[in-house]
């Protein structure tokens, strides 16, 4: 497996530093740098207390944790957040944007998002076709139905 080095800059010293869990995925998680209260219907990015600089050519998912609506009632607003390379300076910090369905309250230090790296897609070219040769699968929403 290759490895990267990536540049990382905490904005606290009380920041636990990023690392992979247990070695049950390739996802690192994501842990919220401040205690957040937050009402049903109200809006916030949560700060994440670091910068990052991805290598030339990478990019960054993040999204949450699969128990964070579960155990917060949080909705990442833009579903997957994407962060390119060049949101790489100092006070680049990282942030989450989340949207509260009910009274919550996030303390610091609290995993709420994953993240992961991935290299840049290719450059691709569309080329027009009248027909296209695969099978036909039926449409949408239409797998597993006969």
């Amino acid at each position: 497996m290759d490895k990267v080095t990536i540049k990382i800059r905490y904005f606290s010293e009380e920041m636990e530093p990023l690392r992979y869990i247990d070695g049950k995925s390739d996802w690192i998680d994501l842990r919220s740098a401040e205690t957040v209260d937050m009402k049903a219907g109200e809006f916030r990015l949560i700060h994440l207390g670091f910068a990052m600089q991805l290598p030339e050519g990478y990019e960054a998912h993040v999204v949450p944790r699969s128990s964070t609506f579960k155990t917060w009632g949080l909705l990442q607003t833009n579903s997957m957040g994407v962060i390119d390379c060049s949101y790489c300076g100092d006070h680049d910090e990282w942030m989450v944007p989340f949207y509260a369905t009910r009274d919550t309250h996030v303390d610091k230090g609290d995993r709420i998002a994953q993240f992961r790296i991935m290299k840049n897609q290719p450059q691709i070219v569309f080329e027009t076709a009248e027909h296209l040769t695969g099978a036909d699968r039926g449409g949408f929403g239409t797998t597993g139905k006969n």
